[in-house]
C-alpha cells in the first residue's frame, strides 16, 4: 500500500468538494502518472503494475464526478 501512498492521490471525499477546473487539473495530473507508469510497464522497469489498474480507476472516478459536475 505504500506504493499507492506514493502516487499522493485523494480520496473521494476530497474529491467530491473540489470544483470542475480542479477536477480537470486532477485529471490532467493523473493522465500524466498513468503516461509515465505504463511508459515504465512497456521499458520493463515496473514491478508494481497493480498501479496502473488502481489509477485507471481513479481517473475514471475522475471523469464521473466531471459529467456529474457539468449537468
Amino acid at each position: 500500500m505504500k506504493e499507492i501512498k506514493d502516487l499522493s492521490l485523494k480520496t473521494k471525499v476530497e474529491l467530491e468538494k473540489l470544483d470542475l477546473p480542479e477536477i480537470q487539473k486532477e485529471i490532467k495530473s493523473a493522465s500524466k502518472k498513468m503516461f509515465d507508469l505504463n511508459m515504465k510497464l512497456e521499458l520493463g522497469e515496473l514491478k508494481q503494475t497493480h498501479l496502473i489498474k488502481f489509477l485507471r480507476r481513479y481517473i475514471a472516478v475522475l471523469n464521473t464526478l466531471a459529467n456529474n459536475k457539468t449537468i
